[in-house]
């Protein structure tokens, strides 16, 4: 089912809660290491043991999510309202510990990322799986999820500047005034999909394998894994990568605008190129493009500014494709295996489970491998071969892996998408 073309200001009024979503993701995903490496003074494998438990926990909750949003039928607005006070909480807890010692602090580190990982699931498999719902339309789509992950973008933006010009007690407060206005434009103005009149109940487990239970779904998984470790192993090291090998920790702000500043300007193009040529080889472009791009940054040292904003130029332009194209391609399984309607919610429940494993992978492979080859936070070029192992996996590694993805989905049973 489908609602036919959708205005501009239906789409921002849909799109605009991916802004506050993607100001949790970006401190996350790349602040939160050196946050509490430096602040709390947590040793990086310890680090690197907290995130993999903490995103190997959520990711196996997130299914059950999937299943449970699918059993309300299409009542969406009811979870993403349920997620916000959790969201906010955790938030607000994560990036304001209080100080204690070394194992209590590891606990409350633990917990309140826990909460902030079961907020931001719950709103996030509800929004997607809204989106999805609206329309099956290829070029509808695109332009839904161009305009939410444009919208988040945005949002990834704002967080960086914000934090870099203010620290975090004024990233939690744009952080709350984004997610009340974002949330409320939501609820009250957002499209409502047309839901199947009546939906098979099955039991927990069924629903949850469903998904694998279609081919073209599988292949997109599986591209879904490998691409996205591809592409969390430089999110997480790349504040180190900024300080240590760069020696250019005081532009890291800068160089994030640059790179998300870039994909949000490159969502009209990839959009463009999905309806002329279809998403899967549009983003299999994409692919091609960062890891031709990235390479270059193993060949940097200190002081290559100019550089390594010309990388983050041109790879944030790549960027646009990763965010764009995948979630609209499932959209276009789920249609495809007549689950419109009423099991979107199922499928990205699993999809957010694919994902949060991606990124359990590359914090707990990737920072206690560093710890273990002699990298030190802060020691800059004093760790001599530390920096090196540094550079090697924050550039090499995620382009071999995008090249392998590239291969993966050309061959994959999606072109036709």
């Amino acid at each position: 089912m489908s609602l036919g073309p959708l205005s501009l200001s239906k789409l921002l009024s849909y799109g605009l809660f991916g802004l506050p979503l993607a100001m949790v993701a970006l401190p996350i995903y790349v602040y939160l290491p050196q946050f509490y490496a430096e602040r709390a003074g947590l040793s990086l494998a310890l680090i690197g043991a907290v995130l993999l438990a903490a995103r190997v926990a959520a990711a196996f909750i997130d299914p059950l999510l999937g299943w449970w949003i699918e059993r309300g039928q299409g009542a969406y607005a009811r979870y993403v309202a349920l997620a916000l006070p959790l969201l906010l909480a955790g938030f607000v807890a994560l990036f304001h510990p209080p100080a204690l010692g070394s194992l209590a602090t590891m606990a409350w580190f633990l917990g309140t990322l826990m909460l902030v990982y079961l907020g931001f699931s719950i709103a996030t498999i509800a929004h997607q799986s809204w989106g999805a719902a609206l329309t099956q339309a290829p070029l509808e789509r695109a332009r839904v999820t161009g305009v939410r992950e444009a919208c988040g973008l945005a949002g990834v933006v704002l967080a960086a500047a914000v934090t870099g010009a203010a620290g975090y007690d004024a990233l939690s407060l744009a952080f709350g005034a984004t997610l009340a206005a974002g949330g409320a434009l939501l609820l009250a103005r957002s499209p409502r999909p047309q839901v199947k009149a009546a939906l098979e109940t099955r039991p927990g487990w069924r629903a949850m394998a469903a998904p694998f239970r279609e081919a073209p779904f599988r292949a997109l998984f599986a591209v879904l894994i490998v691409n996205g470790v591809a592409s969390s192993i430089p999110a997480t090291l790349f504040l180190f990568f900024a300080a240590d090998r760069l020696q250019l920790g005081a532009m890291s702000a800068l160089f994030l605008i640059i790179y998300f500043a870039a994909a949000a300007c490159s969502m009209p193009l990839w959009i463009a190129a999905a309806a002329r040529f279809g998403e899967a080889r549009a983003w299999a472009a994409g692919m091609l493009l960062a890891a031709a791009v990235f390479v270059w940054a193993f060949g940097l040292g200190a002081g290559a500014g100019i550089a390594f904003g010309v990388i983050c130029l041109l790879s944030g332009l790549a960027l646009g494709a990763d965010l764009a194209l995948p979630p609209a391609l499932l959209a276009g399984v789920i249609a495809g295996a007549g689950h419109a309607g009423g099991r979107e919610a199922a499928y990205f429940g699993v999809w957010n489970w694919g994902a949060q494993m991606t990124l359990a992978l590359a914090a707990g492979i990737a920072l206690p491998l560093l710890a273990w080859l002699g990298y030190v936070p802060g020691a800059g070029g004093a760790s001599g071969n530390g920096t090196a192992a540094l550079a090697a996996a924050y550039a090499l590694l995620p382009c071999a892996l995008k090249l392998l993805a590239a291969a993966m989905l050309w061959r994959a049973p999606l072109r036709h998408c």
